[in-house]
């Protein structure tokens, strides 16, 4: 029961992660129609910059912020220096650019920082504590489960309950009509790919302490994990990629846990295979009406 417990909280801080870049993948698709396969490159890259701060400060938190900055300029630039151009009457062109910038990110990566592994530590211990003989967590999972929490509860806010969050919202789904509104439909996608961008920046500097360390390459594996959550909640569901990480971590837990970490690739193949088989569209994807 104890490793039982224990499996559960580590896949739920685990799962939390992947929620959060899951959640930077669906921003992404919401504002675009467009899977931005560079997501994990960039959120690489960010970490890169809060390594450089932290290392010429001595502050992990500084080095914290900085990463969400570059991650907000980076989502910036990438949308209106590249995906600004891409012809999006092919939904392959936006993908192919994705792949593109996958490689030129960690190609200059590599160039600047060199293909080792660098250390990158939590701020917060990450050794398990117990309550009355349970298992509760390391102070690094709980730090990670609050951030993400409230991260989630500040972009359902700003989607719902504010103007520039219904303006996002207005472009994503009808553009034409948006303009005709006077809503500024290019500035609301360039918002949208920061924030998203910033997310994604957050979810790498939570994940990676937790990894072999900082490397070009830190955030392959990751980014299919969060792949999956998304397209497990479907693309379309912010409320779904949160629930796709939490399932999703929390596999990877019992995968690792009782057949041996080895298995982990085959369970997030397994179970992204049955939802595209089962639900296509993502378990929270809204029902559709079909005419016959």
């Amino acid at each position: 029961m104890d490793r039982f417990l224990f499996l559960t909280l580590d896949g739920l801080s685990r799962g939390a992660v992947y929620a959060a870049f899951a959640l930077s993948l669906v921003l992404i698709w919401r504002a675009a129609r467009i899977v931005n396969f560079a997501q994990g490159a960039m959120a690489v890259a960010a970490v890169y910059v809060a390594y450089s701060v932290s290392t010429s400060t001595g502050s992990y938190w500084l080095g914290f912020l900085a990463a969400i900055a570059a991650g907000l300029l980076l989502g910036t630039v990438v949308d209106l220096a590249v995906m600004r151009f891409v012809d999006h009457r092919s939904p392959l062109n936006p993908v192919i650019v994705a792949l593109g910038l996958v490689l030129l990110i960690q190609a200059v990566l590599g160039m600047i920082y060199g293909n080792e592994f660098r250390p990158a530590e939590p701020p917060f211990s990450r050794s398990a504590r117990t309550v009355g003989g349970l298992a509760v967590g390391s102070p690094y999972d709980l730090f990670v489960v609050a951030t993400v929490a409230a991260v989630v509860v500040a972009l359902a806010w700003t989607f719902t309950r504010t103007a520039i969050g219904l303006r996002m919202r207005a472009s994503a789904f009808a553009p034409e009509v948006s303009r005709l509104l006077g809503v500024k439909v290019g500035g609301m996608l360039t918002l949208g790919w920061a924030l998203a961008s910033g997310v994604g920046a957050l979810a790498g500097m939570l994940i990676i302490p937790t990894e072999l360390g900082l490397h070009p390459h830190a955030m392959d594996l990751v980014f299919v994990s969060a792949f999956t959550a998304a397209v497990v909640g479907g693309l379309d569901s912010p409320p779904g990629a949160v629930v796709g990480g939490l399932l999703v971590g929390l596999l990877l837990s019992y995968v690792s846990g009782y057949a041996g970490s080895d298995l982990t690739p085959l369970a997030v193949l397994a179970l992204l295979l049955a939802v595209l088989l089962v639900r296509p569209a993502g378990l929270f994807a809204p029902v559709t009406a079909r005419q016959v």
